[in-house]
């Protein structure tokens, strides 16, 4: 007897199982064939039936802190303090004005672990000054000014110190607009460090730091743009993506009473800190010259058949605002309006302008420079 019970309740769990899974897959399935669509009663079998397509949503989550992101670069960041260096008081109360303008806080990154600091030469007081380097970990150092590059206006710092953390940089070739990127500053009283979120905006090829209307052939032209308010950026501190590395520094120039901030690509300032390290700077070339960098715009706008080169120009037309007298450029015979546009082979344009060719030479180098003149290609040798 307890055995057909049994036997009862097993068919009765398998009918169950076997009816269940006919209602919900076997009647539907077969009510969607050609054989079988045509039977009433397999269609209203399929009436309850609803069919759910479940999507999943992932959400990748941005880190809400940005010190989180700038960990890696923020143990790299000094303050520089500028004073002057006829006074030998270490702890200095500013009681006037006067005596405030001889001080200046500026931010500062380290690029060496025995003690070389990068900046920009508006955030110190170049002459006439001592300094004193407070880093991350609250100690304080030192420092002798090392060396004024002219054609970045970056400053070298030195501090007598060893295993210091440097920073990285990044390569700024793979970088586009629109790309997220921190500003980091460290200019106040006091250590501290501040953090603005914003956008690459773009890379202005023909954005030279002179100050001038024109470009001139001994300093940087190419920096990139950023959407910072003024009020965001310190002068001398790095423009950094979200792995942590340095893309740009931020650099400042004066332009008809205006204060423009800009950012010096990492690979420029790379170039600059290889020259210091092999102690270069000073080797730094002269032409002598201010250009134009030609583009196919500019060449459309003024009826020019010749799209890409430097051309050496003046608004007013005078040589002599062109062509600086005395230079390499005047004694070798350079004229207004000729349109240089090699330098020992390397073709002048927007990626590689007269500017950034020259850095790569050092001074009392000869070099030959492809010249448009009057639409005659001739060769004029330069001893830089």
């Amino acid at each position: 007897m307890f055995k057909k019970i049994i036997l009862v309740f097993a068919i009765l769990i398998v009918a169950g199982i076997s009816g269940i899974y006919g209602d919900r897959y076997l009647f539907p399935y077969l009510a969607t064939t050609s054989l079988f669509s045509k039977y009433q009663f397999l269609k209203k079998a399929t009436n309850n039936v609803t069919v759910i397509n479940k999507t999943e949503k992932v959400y990748v989550k941005e880190d809400s802190s940005i010190k989180g992101i700038a960990n890696q670069t923020v143990a790299s960041i000094v303050n520089i303090i500028s004073y002057p260096s006829n006074n030998q008081k270490k702890n200095i109360i500013l009681r006037s004005r006067k005596k405030e303008a001889n001080f200046k806080n500026g931010t500062g990154e380290i690029v060496t672990s025995d003690g070389i600091i990068m900046t920009y030469i508006s955030a110190i007081n170049p002459k006439n000054s001592n300094y004193k380097i407070l880093t991350s970990d609250g100690n304080s150092y030192d420092g002798k000014l090392l060396e004024v590059d002219s054609w970045s206006n970056l400053a070298f710092i030195k501090i007598n110190t060893s295993n210091l953390p440097v920073v990285a940089f990044g390569n700024f070739k793979n970088y586009s607009s629109g790309r997220k990127v921190i500003a980091i500053g460290n200019n106040m009283v006091r250590y501290q460090n501040s953090f603005s979120l914003g956008i690459l905006n773009s890379f202005n090829p023909t954005f030279n730091i002179s100050g001038q209307s024109l470009s001139s052939s001994e300093k940087l032209e190419g920096v990139f743009l950023t959407d910072f308010s003024q009020g965001s950026l310190s002068v001398g501190g790095p423009i950094i993506d979200y792995s942590g590395k340095i893309i740009g520094v931020t650099g400042a120039i004066t332009i008809n009473g205006k204060t423009t901030y800009f950012e010096i690509p990492s690979n420029k300032v790379e170039l600059v800190l290889d020259k210091v390290i092999n102690k270069e700077v000073k080797t730094n070339p002269i032409l002598g010259v201010y250009y134009v960098s030609l583009s196919k715009s500019y060449a459309l706008a003024n009826n020019l058949s010749q799209d890409h080169g430097a051309l050496i120009y003046s608004k007013s037309g005078q040589q002599g605002l062109a062509v600086i007298s005395g230079t390499p450029a005047f004694k070798s015979g350079l004229k207004i309006r000729d349109i240089i546009t090699k330098a020992n082979g390397q073709d002048i344009n927007l990626d590689h302008n007269l500017s950034d060719v020259l850095y790569s030479f050092k001074k009392g180098d000869k070099i030959e420079l492809t010249v448009l003149r009057n639409g005659k290609e001739i060769k004029i040798e330069v001893q830089l």
